[in-house]
């Protein structure tokens, strides 16, 4: 049950596709031993340089001669006033005075256009470094860039989170597509359909979309364990895409605090907000939250709200105060265990198999 079309498209031995989670939580050590544990590693690009991109690449593959792959953000236009961030700057002068954080130069806001330039190194380091695998979040690339990477026999693999979605990245040339539940942690990978209308439940979301589409569906969205595993395979998944269980593994880079609020919190604790980045994501609820997640209060669109608050999250972490930092996590932190890479995989396949019987 656990071999399938999507484990030997992607040439790994288990279903089982680490989420490529951004900011520098997938480190190499993470990825490497992901692909050496039967699973696929997958590099969390969204906001590395090319060059920082390319040095993790050569990193991971002096690690495992073994498959792993990246994602990348799909860059999107946006519009911001200077009313919005002026707005948005006041609201968060007083969490910048508990950090004793001192504004010293003026925000840089973020250009499209430049956004489009760096996604379009990327994908040449994804050819150049031949990466097998490469995914893609809030949307699609065009259909020059997919082109491009089917010529170099690249498989790529959509995010979405509805129906529509999925069929818009099966209709695009994807390979298979990774559909993310309302329980999953982190960023939203909405591109079609609005905030709200997206929060659909995996259990709910994997045989409808397997209904309606032709290539394999990876599930994503608070699967921690062999029991998350078998019930997405038997809705219709060929793979699951896991973040919050290896966030919490030892070779995450994600803060110590970080893995400490995930392993003490309750389901009750995740909530979605859009105050860290403009974008709507989940996470644990914390000061920062309660703080500016007021009703009707609305901020600039990312990436410009998260370019605003980027300063009081470094900071923040800098004093090991967790308060202020993103907590991204889904729904099953109750599930979460502090322990490698190898004895994660290993206890899901085990238990996996033990049901199964």
């Amino acid at each position: 049950m656990l071999k399938n079309e999507l484990t030997e498209l992607l040439n790994i031995e288990y279903p089982i596709v680490q989420a490529p989670m951004a900011g520098g939580i997938t480190t190499s050590q993470l990825v490497s031993g992901v692909s050496n544990s039967g699973g696929l590693g997958m590099v969390g690009a969204g906001y590395l340089a090319p060059d920082a991109m390319q040095e993790q690449i050569r990193e991971v593959k002096l690690l495992t001669t073994k498959n792993f792959g990246i994602n990348l953000f799909v860059p999107n236009e946006f519009q911001v006033t200077q009313d919005e961030i002026d707005s948005a700057e006041k609201k968060l002068k007083p969490i910048r005075e508990q950090l004793n954080l001192h504004k010293e130069q003026q925000l840089k806001i973020p250009d499209y256009r430049q956004h489009a330039e760096t996604f379009n190194d990327l994908i040449k380091i994804v050819i150049e470094e031949e990466i097998p695998v490469c995914s893609f979040t809030f949307g699609l690339p065009s259909k020059e860039v997919i082109s491009e990477l089917k010529a170099n026999n690249i498989i790529l693999l959509g995010t979405a989170t509805t129906v529509r979605e999925a069929i818009e990245a099966e209709n695009s040339g994807m390979d298979a597509v990774v559909v993310q539940g309302s329980e999953a942690g982190g960023h939203r990978g909405n591109f079609i359909s609005r905030d709200k209308d997206s929060l659909i439940g995996l259990m709910s979301l994997i045989p409808q979309v397997a209904d309606n589409v032709r290539i394999p569906v990876i599930a994503a969205g608070g699967i921690m364990d062999g029991r998350g595993l078998l019930a997405s395979l038997c809705l219709g998944a060929k793979a699951v895409q896991m973040g919050t269980a290896f966030l919490t593994c030892t070779e995450s880079g994600a803060h110590q605090l970080y893995k400490q609020a995930i392993l003490s919190a309750g389901e009750d604790e995740m909530v979605l907000t859009n105050a860290f980045s403009g974008k709507w994501a989940r996470g644990i609820k914390n000061r920062f939250i309660e703080e500016m997640q007021e009703e009707g209060v609305s901020f600039p669109e990312f990436p410009v709200q998260n370019a605003l608050t980027q300063p009081i999250r470094k900071a923040s972490s800098a004093q090991n105060n967790p308060e202020y930092m993103s907590l991204w996590s889904g729904q099953s932190p109750r599930l979460a265990r502090n322990q490698s890479v190898e004895e994660l995989i290993n206890n899901i396949i085990h238990d996996a198999e033990r049901i199964n019987r």
